[in-house]
């Protein structure tokens, strides 16, 4: 399951901007994943609650922006939005399509709490 190391990793970026920006309590972490990411969004959220325990976004929530499939359509020569990997043109039916967008993760915002430790 590399949900399980997509989860870590999150946590390795809210752990490095908890270091450098000084927060003390993360509410919510806000996600962008792309519909052709291949990124199973429930296990992804069961992994997320397990790597934050014992950190400062320890029950916080994970909040799911959806980004749309887009793809590069060869014989048409133009943008077209896409559902899965190797959908064919909704205007040709080529299958000659190439993904541009939504194949993409990203922590996009942290919603925390900037109260100074032990206050």
């Amino acid at each position: 399951m590399h949900e399980m190391s997509l989860a870590e990793g999150i946590r390795g970026i809210v752990e490095e901007a908890a270091s450098v920006q000084g927060f003390t309590k993360v509410n919510a972490v806000v996600l962008e994943v792309g519909a052709l990411s291949s990124v199973e969004v429930e296990a992804l959220r069961f992994c997320f609650e397990v790597v934050m325990k014992g950190t400062v976004a320890e029950g916080a929530r994970m909040e799911v922006e959806p980004v749309a499939g887009t793809g590069w359509c060869m014989p048409c020569g133009r943008s077209v939005p896409i559902g899965q990997l190797y959908d064919p043109c909704p205007h040709c039916g080529s299958y000659q399509v190439q993904a541009t967008g939504g194949t993409e993760m990203r922590v996009k915002a942290l919603d925390v709490d900037t109260a100074p430790r032990g206050a």
